[in-house]
């Protein structure tokens, strides 16, 4: 038996089978890294930009007026001139939709204004029901 010069076990395995040399760890931190900076720019984009939306609204009120008839009184916030288009939708007790209006608030208006819309139903209406208002740049309903 010949004499082979002290190596340690791991020392032959880790040469036998490529492992060592260099690490994983600074890839791994780099990955997380740029995965957290890219939630964060989302986060932020979310919290400034979608939560001030160019148009709000809300239903103040309604009324079934008739067995074919519903009036509805919405107010509608701007927060500059532009054109709003605001959806109505008349509601019958199974919840299917029997009527519904889209109401158009010129750019040229008040931008803080409560508009009366009157909706003409295909049978009896329980209820009405705002869907939201977009602006041409913002198809979104708000």
């Amino acid at each position: 038996m010949s004499e082979s010069s002290p190596t340690s076990p791991t020392a032959d395995l880790d040469a036998r089978y490529g492992r060592g040399g260099r690490s994983r760890r600074p890839l791994i931190i780099g990955v997380v890294a740029v995965v957290v900076a890219i939630g964060l720019a989302w986060l932020l984009w979310a919290a400034f930009i979608q939560s001030n939306p160019p148009v709000t609204s809300r239903l103040l009120g309604f009324e079934i007026t008739s067995a074919t008839s519903a009036k509805a009184t919405i107010q509608v916030d701007r927060s500059k001139s532009t054109e709003a288009s605001c959806r109505l939708q008349a509601k019958a007790a199974d919840f299917s939709i029997v009527g519904e209006l889209t109401i158009t608030v010129a750019a040229d208006s008040p931008r803080h204004q409560t508009v009366p819309a009157t909706l003409t139903t295909q049978r009896a209406a329980t209820s009405v029901v705002l869907i939201g208002c977009t602006t041409p740049d913002n198809p979104r309903p708000h």
